[in-house]
């Protein structure tokens, strides 16, 4: 067995238990003492793979929960197909994540530490709309978009309708938004006539 295999195997136990607690608990409410007892490991172990509670937040994030793809595939799927994909893919992240994260806004001063902390980190809520102006950016330099289109509103609008969706699956309980590829190719397609083709 490597050297390395006991603290890959740790670091793995700390993701699954802080997922866990963050999801019962709300981040508010989570510790990294209630973290490290749910993996069955020290609070020092803890330390060792992360710097902070919003480290392990945002690797939980990046690690444990759906994952939006960014990168444009303008290759092998149409426009409105690809953006579709991504505007599920976000409806998905957002309905696992807001249970954890909604309790937080209870109070400023832990707010306030939490913007902060996950700032410091390069992480934060602004940082999904970057990925989807992004991913606009590179259809406009593919071509597929023109190069006037207002990508930056057409990003907030993709955001903001997957938040909602997710915001309302995860206040029904729900682990998902029902029909969420339906629901996905609908957004999108309100949101195509603002993005059109670049000229030949």
């Amino acid at each position: 067995m490597s050297p390395a295999t006991p603290q890959a195997s740790s670091r793995e136990r700390i993701l699954d238990a802080a997922l866990l607690v963050m999801r019962e608990r709300g981040l508010a409410n989570t510790t990294t003492k209630l973290i490290a007892g749910q993996a069955g490991l020290s609070e020092a172990m803890l330390y060792k793979h992360f710097a902070d509670k919003q480290q392990l937040f945002l690797s939980v994030l990046r690690e444990r929960t759906p994952r939006a793809r960014f990168e444009a595939d303008s290759g092998s799927e149409s426009l409105a197909a690809g953006l579709a994909t991504l505007v599920a893919d976000l409806m998905a992240f957002f309905t696992r994540t807001f249970p954890i994260a909604a309790s937080i806004f209870g109070s400023p001063t832990l707010l306030t530490e939490h913007r902060d902390g996950v700032a410091s980190h390069g992480g934060g809520p602004a940082t999904v709309i970057d990925g989807v102006r992004a991913r606009l950016a590179a259809e406009q330099d593919a071509g597929r978009i023109h190069a006037d289109a207002d990508t930056e509103s057409a990003a907030r609008l993709l955001v903001g309708a997957a938040f909602h969706q997710g915001f309302l699956a995860a206040f029904e309980g729900l682990d998902a938004v029902p029909d969420a590829e339906h629901v996905a190719a609908g957004i999108v397609g309100m949101v195509l006539p603002g993005l059109p083709p670049g000229e030949d």
